[in-house]
């Protein structure tokens, strides 16, 4: 096999899609035909891992090949542990270095069709400082926040439910304040100043302004359609938006198709609400959730059948991947709305359990890579930068550290063991866990230092409060949780030094390797600190003049070129 220089490159990542939810990772109740053909065709990971649990800091690791926490991308509240606000001042900081930037340098084309969720603004609504533009993309064509529940009207809304419904609670009791105030006034008990009662009916306002300015519109804040720097949907019409991200991504295939191109298509399959074309409503055999999965799958083939019929198939590099697992909290009554895991516990936002961070990870590439190789050797999102680097012949840079590994020796058969001896993994800024792969053997080794507290207990998810704690609410494990990852998988069988004799001197290693990790760490500004993620109304991107934001400029733009 030779491989041709600079192919062509297609990034397919789903957004809370569980390791467990396709057929090629052993699920027979969802049918996913054409993200199985991509795996007979090309080699599948089966220890592909996020550098996080959430998709803002995994997808920050993804683009630069770094750990979030060395950009700062990374919460130190329960709170905020994705980017909550278009109209926050936090994102990808612009001295990160992209794969798409890497690229853009050698010639490439760049394109990104869907999902962002790495910041907008800096310092006013139309500097798009964090914009995909100005991260190394061309063309940008999508949802630069993601989608939510609250992306419908009829939905239960998703962000900071809990908090909401204190918010509400706590503005009903300052209100019925003045309400107390006035019984007493009008029943001649006792003389109450109107001033007083002023005074409290003005808190109670002020305090529901602040709010509900934020939060009672999250829709229109929130869920807008951009096409390149322009919003041409406010609220999106989200029914639709599949849809157009589909004939985008085609129509960028056709203009660039004859230069080296990048298309990162992020879909915003599977995330709740759950959004499917009518089409495949009831169309699986697993409720909604099911519906959802098969619809990106006949996505994933319509771009397939585009590489095919322009004959590029064969020198382009195709990856499939999610941003993180399984969602399992979301439930409509007593289904479930989020994937599933295979056998590994947890899910999206638990730390390091294996259920939250093993993704899928699927390349094609049919003039390079042997179909039906399966690689079962620990490797992360973050080895996507330094691989494309490697194949669009670019450098990589050598001002920072690259957490990331070059996969293609281990992709082409060349090398059968990871570059990666241990791995980190994070819950915002706490480090949960560490994984040991031992050079030596093929022994995987994982150790959990700190474990979220699952309620109702023994549920295996936080179902009272919708996502795991990093911090709080969390087991502190002295010594850790200590598992064999490549006997155990599930996590189900915890060692210790009277069942395990290395126990102590693998534990040892281990904090070895986390203080030497720790040695790599600089300081840098935290994206999401307090005044980061609040909501600010100058920043808020609006199509009219602020605060009567909307339009649907759509059917009247045509697509330009990158």
């Amino acid at each position: 096999m030779t491989r041709n220089a600079r192919p062509n490159i297609v990034l397919l990542m789903a957004d809370d899609l569980g390791v467990g939810d396709l057929c090629c990772y052993g699920n027979n109740s969802v049918s996913t035909p054409n993200i199985d053909r991509l795996a007979s065709e090309g080699v599948r990971l089966t220890q592909h891992l996020a550098a996080a649990s959430m998709c803002t800091p995994s997808r920050a690791a993804f683009l630069t090949g770094r750990y979030p926490i060395r950009s700062g991308m990374v919460s130190p509240y329960n709170l905020n542990r994705a980017l909550t606000w278009l109209g926050g001042s936090g994102g990808l900081p612009t001295n990160e270095t992209t794969f798409a930037k890497l690229l853009q340098h050698r010639g490439y084309r760049t394109g990104l069709i869907g999902k962002w969720h790495l910041g907008l603004s800096c310092a006013s609504r139309d500097d798009h400082c964090y914009h995909p533009l100005n991260h190394g993309f061309h063309y940008f064509y999508g949802v630069p926040f993601g989608l939510l529940s609250d992306c419908q009207a009829s939905k239960t809304p998703e962000l900071h439910r809990w908090l909401r419904i204190k918010l509400w609670t706590s503005t009903v009791a300052i209100a019925l304040v003045p309400f107390l105030l006035l019984s007493p006034k009008f029943a001649r008990w006792s003389s109450v100043p109107w001033k007083a009662i002023a005074v409290f009916a003005l808190l109670a306002f002020l305090v529901f302004t602040s709010w509900y300015s934020s939060y009672g519109f999250t829709r229109r804040w929130n869920c807008i359609l951009m096409r390149n720097h322009e919003i041409i949907q406010q609220p999106m019409k989200e029914e639709k938006v599949a849809s157009l991200m589909l004939k985008e991504a085609l129509a960028f295939i056709e203009r660039v198709k004859r230069e080296p191109f990048l298309l990162f298509f992020s879909f915003l399959h599977v995330h709740t609400p759950l959004i499917s074309k009518e089409k495949f409503v009831g169309h699986s055999k697993y409720g909604r959730y099911g519906d959802n999965v098969e619809e990106m799958d006949w996505m994933v083939g319509k771009i397939l059948d585009a590489l095919d019929q322009e004959c590029l198939a064969n020198n382009t590099l195709v990856y499939f991947t999610s941003d993180n697992g399984g969602h399992l909290e979301p439930l409509d009554g007593a289904v479930q709305l989020g994937g599933w895991n295979g056998i590994y516990k947890g899910g999206k936002g638990m730390g390091g359990w294996e259920g939250g961070i093993r993704a899928p990870g699927i390349f094609r590439w049919p003039s390079v890579l042997e179909a039906g190789r399966v690689i079962n050797e620990p490797t992360s999102l973050m080895d996507i930068y330094p691989t494309l680097s490697y194949i669009g012949g670019g450098s990589l840079p050598q001002d920072r550290v690259i957490d990331g590994q070059n996969l293609m020796p281990l992709l082409e058969g060349r090398a059968s063991h990871s570059d990666h001896e241990f791995l980190f993994h994070y819950c915002g800024v706490y480090l949960h866990t560490v994984r040991w792969h031992q050079k030596d053997c093929a022994t995987v080794w994982k150790a959990h230092y700190v474990t979220p507290k699952f309620y109702p207990e023994g549920t295996g998810a936080c179902y009272g409060s919708g996502i795991c704690s990093c911090s709080g609410d969390v087991t502190y494990h002295d010594p850790p949780l200590l598992f064999d990852i490549s006997r155990d998988p599930s996590e189900a069988l915890p060692l210790n030094p009277d069942n395990e004799p290395l126990f102590d001197s693998v534990i040892k290693k281990m904090e070895a390797a986390i203080k030497e990790h720790r040695r790599t760490l600089t300081p840098v500004p935290q994206q999401f600190s307090v005044f980061n993620t609040i909501w600010k109304p100058w920043l808020q991107p609006c199509c009219g003049t602020f605060p009567f934001c909307g339009c649907d400029k759509e059917d009247d733009i045509l697509p330009t070129a990158p």
